[in-house]
């Protein structure tokens, strides 16, 4: 049965939580890199080469050692599929089972590629296994002279244009209407052979 309250009595009620100190979302963003990493299955030297980002500095990052940059948090996040904000925000205690992207709401994915612009379609890296992003790729634009490697899959279906994926020592010229799913192990790389802006569906799966 529900207690009223009496004119000689105050209601109290109760309080929410206080927001997190700077030094204490500073020391976390440490762990969330490193628990991140090892949810993607990705050694030092993986999310190192992915990312432009030393080993030595993000072992050092992990362990608190060191705290970033704001370049090279967005480094690192482009690498990890999350928005720079994961690493500096307040942990969600509801994880989202279900997420929707208003066309006009499409948050823009940061990736070290010139000519690459990505809008995310997706919910969070943190909290689904795939991430996918609307790909806008300029005509010349390249993946450059590394060639990527890293765990789990990708998927990319062509809109528009013309584009060539380099998967291990094959090489798959697309256009629209044509998709492409290959492992993210296998070395590969990717460029806009047309002359006009390729539009893509971009999809990344992680393992487990």
């Amino acid at each position: 049965m529900a207690r009223t309250t009496t004119k000689n009595e105050t209601a109290i009620k109760p309080k929410s939580d206080p927001p997190l100190e700077l030094e204490e979302i500073v020391s976390l963003i440490g762990p969330k890199i490193a628990g991140l990493r090892k949810a993607q299955g990705l050694s030092l030297q993986q999310l190192a080469l992915t990312s432009d980002v030393s080993a030595a500095a993000i072992h050092k990052i992990e362990r608190s050692g060191m705290v970033p940059t704001v370049t090279t948090l967005l480094k690192l996040a482009g690498a990890l599929g999350v928005p720079v904000s994961y690493f500096v925000a307040e942990d969600d205690p509801h994880p989202e089972s279900v997420h929707l992207t208003k066309s006009e709401s499409r948050r823009p994915v940061y990736t070290p590629h010139d000519g690459l612009a990505l809008g995310g379609i997706s919910g969070s890296y943190r909290q689904f296994q795939a991430a996918a992003a609307v790909a806008s790729m300029s005509a010349g634009a390249n993946s450059g002279v590394k060639l990527l490697k890293h765990p789990g899959e990708e998927l990319v279906y062509v809109l528009s244009g013309r584009v060539r994926f380099t998967v291990g020592n094959d090489e798959y010229a697309l256009k629209a209407g044509d998709s492409l799913h290959f492992r993210g192990d296998v070395p590969h790389h990717w460029e806009n052979l047309g002359k006009v802006t390729a539009q893509l569906i971009w999809l990344a799966l992680r393992n487990g």
